[in-house]
């Protein structure tokens, strides 16, 4: 049986060293019996014969029974907290033998004298106990280092600590004049380590002279040190992603002692084959998976104690313990030449580590990448931590990369130069900085010139998190005319699709997309090429990405979408929670994949379902230009590989799931009522027209449909919210695509996007944006001409 502290190893010599405390027994014993279900709900309980005596002092109910019951928790005490009549808080140490376990919690009481009848909460605080990282994006500002973390250093930052509030406990004291509390303690190390503790129940309460803090020496005892077996598929080595907890939900290790690879803003971890984890002595649930095409895996795995490291010899023997993990599939994209990858992560910035590492390393973006099955990771440098990780910028895929899975460095135009009229996302870059200087301070404030040094080079380009700022608000909502400040605060007018609400333009989304999509720039060779190749998808409401796509296309135009997380900025739980599929021919390469995009030879998804092998008639996605011509109306045949998995069990907290809620995409959200089926939508100039329902129990299923086409239109397939195909443009009698009401909207569009973005271009290029967006009412006007025809 688990026992509080190893209790055989941590127990005093003699347990009565404190003095005892005269209290009702009434209130004392009744909280006792709290006390004893905290300690069995924690799994580490009381020994029996402490239980058992503990459980007769409550029956007896009289003040020897009290007295009974603190001898033995005095036992188990690591502090003494006093809160005088004035309030004042002093601590000590008590008799429990300090002893933790390397990775791993323990559980000690803390005996509370309670002179004041104090029903505050008992805080602990320990400078050692400081997280192991300083969070968050430093300074903007070109060669701003990050803010000094203070002491102690970041490496003597070995413990983790929490008082236990939760049921069966209570969050507060009592007001008792005696009561037990328990507290956690977490080391990331082994060996003695001395920390130092301060307890106080909130402003003014702490004791004059600093008795309110006591230090104590620690035994920290090594934990088992587990080799792991991650095996693909196949049966080769990979890397995977485990989710650890203990009994009581408790995720290993600590999230706040973590430093890259680990990140401690999310539970998981990864690991690779012949990697190891140390976990003390318990029992553990284990969640083993690999990216959303996989079946995650879930055991409850028994830990002894160990009581030394095993030697890298003794590993390779098999002498040290092993957990073996393979990972099974419900699909595999890239057997038929569909490869994923996400276009928008970053190594710094957000939720990321900004010192001591400015964030994190390729190899660590790398070991996510791999962890969650993604082929192509786009590490976009920006704004916070440009100007250490421009450092990183090779042109070329990193040294991390291990085929099939390739990370390279590229930019975002973010927090600096033109990124309040719209992110871009600048991906196969040959040189990253922007002519004229050497940081960001000097960059383009109107899109359409970066966009333009970018195509010179032969970039892939686009608008990051598209949706910003394209919320189709109510026309009476107050706030439809304020700067954007993100989800979940305006009242949305619709989630149709396609819709003619006109949005705010007032966001870092594809906004100015609106007028630079009408553009053509000199490419490498001097050619004509579109300013903007593609629009994220994946990471904003889906409506709102969707809708300014849709109209765009329906003006004739053709840029194509690619999926994208922005990690960890929008999403934090991990890389690849938005991805495109891309379908290559020959060998996967960072380039070749980015052509695909470019071509359109892809479809967007959030992993659960996918879209593939997408024609119509004989026109294959992104082959040709996606062009089948027509001599005249006629009914064509769009055929695809579907396949999508969801639970067996419906999630009620998906219906009615606003569409700027978090997940922006997920399967759940096409789930039809209770049942385990999703609809397959045929859309024809962005509007449904035929749909067939699957039953998303991951099986890949030939699907067909039979679609008349009466004028020039592009079609796609989309399971709404969880995947959308690119388009195949259909041409009738050589017709361009040309939709009245579309154009109209594009339009409106322009102006509103002006009077949102005009006073945000610097002097100097104010007649250039000018021309751009008188440029774009021009287009727009003579397709608007063309569309009555």
């Amino acid at each position: 049986m688990k026992t509080l502290l190893a209790l055989a190893l941590v127990m005093p010599l003699c347990a009565a060293e404190l003095p005892l405390v005269t209290v009702e027994p009434q209130p004392f014993l009744a909280a006792l019996g709290s006390l004893i279900d905290a300690t069995d709900y924690l799994g580490s309980p009381f020994t029996a014969d402490d239980k058992s005596a503990l459980r007769a002092a409550i029956a007896a109910h009289d003040a020897a029974a009290v007295e009974k019951a603190q001898r033995i928790l005095d036992g188990y005490t690591l502090f003494v907290v006093n809160i005088s009549p004035e309030q004042r808080v002093k601590v000590a140490q008590g008799p429990a033998k300090p002893v933790l376990d390397e990775s791993g919690w323990r559980q000690f009481l803390v005996k509370v004298v309670n002179e004041a009848g104090v029903t505050a909460k008992l805080r602990v605080a320990s400078p050692q106990a400081k997280q192991a990282f300083v969070p968050g994006s430093p300074p903007v500002a070109p060669n701003a280092q990050p803010k000094d973390p203070g002491p102690p250093a970041l490496d003597a930052r070995w413990l983790d600590l929490q008082m236990f509030e939760a049921p069966p406990a209570n969050p507060t004291l009592s007001g008792l004049g005696l009561e037990y509390r328990i507290v956690q303690l977490y080391s990331r190390d082994t060996g003695k380590r001395e920390a130092a503790f301060a307890f106080d129940t909130g402003q003014g309460t702490q004791d004059l002279g600093f008795r309110n803090e006591v230090s104590v020496l620690f035994d920290c005892r090594p934990a088992r040190e587990i080799k792991l077996s991650v095996l693909d598929e196949n049966g080769a080595p990979c890397v995977g992603e485990l989710l650890i907890k203990d009994a009581s939900g408790r995720v290993y290790p600590s999230q706040a002692k973590r430093v890259a690879p680990d990140f401690f803003f999310h539970p998981q971890v990864y690991r690779g084959d012949g990697e190891t984890i140390t976990l003390p002595h318990g029992d553990y649930d284990i969640t083993f998976r690999r990216g959303p095409e996989s079946l995650a895996e879930s055991r409850r795995v028994k830990v002894e104690a160990a009581p030394r490291r095993f030697s890298e010899d003794e590993k390779r023997r098999g002498a040290a313990s092993t957990l073996r993990f393979q990972v099974k599939r419900w699909v595999d994209p890239a057997k038929l030449g569909w490869w994923s990858g996400d276009h928008h992560i970053h190594a710094a910035g957000c939720a990321h580590y900004s010192v001591p590492t400015m964030g994190v390393h390729a190899p660590d973006m790398a070991r996510h990448c791999q962890g969650e099955d993604l082929k192509i990771g786009a590490n976009l440098t920006w704004g916070p931590c440009f100007d250490y990780q421009k450092q990183f910028f090779t042109g070329a895929e990193d040294k991390t990369s291990q085929y099939p899975f390739l990370l390279r460095y590229d930019v975002e135009v973010s927090g600096f130069g033109s990124h309040k009229s719209g992110h871009l996302c600048l991906l196969k870059l040959r040189e990253q900085m922007y002519p004229g200087g050497d940081s960001t301070a000097h960059w383009p404030t109107l899109c359409l010139n970066t966009l333009k040094w970018a195509k010179k080079q032969g970039a892939l380009t686009g608008p990051a998190h598209s949706g910003w700022g394209l919320q189709p608000i109510a026309k009476d909502d107050p706030d439809a005319q304020k700067p954007y400040v993100g989800p979940g605060k305006y009242r949305s007018a619709t989630d149709e699709l396609p819709n003619y609400v006109l949005p705010g333009f007032n966001g870092i989304g594809a906004n100015e997309y609106i007028a630079d999509v009408t553009h053509e720039v000199p490419g490498p060779a001097g050619k004509l090429v579109p300013a903007v190749d593609f629009l994220s998808m994946v990471d904003t409401p889906h409506t709102w990405e969707l809708n300014i796509w849709y109209h765009t296309l329906n003006a004739g135009f053709r840029t194509r979408v690619s999926g994208e997380t922005d990690f960890p900025c929008i999403y934090g739980e991990r890389v690849g929670l938005g991805r495109a599929y891309v379908k290559l021919d020959g060998r996967l390469t960072y380039d070749a994949w980015c052509e695909g995009i470019r071509s359109g030879r892809a479809y967007v998804s959030d992993g659960k379902s996918h879209l593939m092998e997408f024609k119509a008639d004989e026109v294959a996605l992104g082959e040709n230009g996606s062009e089948l011509r027509l001599a005249k109306p006629a009914t064509i045949k769009l055929t695809a590989k579907v396949a999508a998995r969801l639970g067996e069990q419906a999630r009620p907290e998906f219906q009615n799931l606003a569409a700027d809620k978090k997940p922006f995409w997920d399967i759940e959200r096409a789930r039809i009522g209770t049942t385990r089926e999703v609809p397959v939508e045929v859309l024809v100039n962005g509007v449904s027209v035929a749909q067939k329902a699957i039953v998303a129990d991951g099986t890949t299923r030939d699907m067909t449909f039979d679609v008349p086409i009466k004028k020039s239109a592009w079609v796609a397939l989309r399971i709404r919210a969880s995947s959308h195909t690119n388009p195949i443009f259909v041409l009738v009698g050589e017709k361009p695509i040309r939709v009245k009401q579309s154009i109209e909207w594009c339009l409106k569009g322009v102006d509103q996007c002006w009077s949102q973005k005009e006073k945000l271009i610097e002097p100097r290029e104010h007649d250039d944006a000018v021309a751009a967006y008188e440029h774009a009412r021009q287009v727009y006007r003579a397709r608007l001409a063309e569309s009555a025809r």
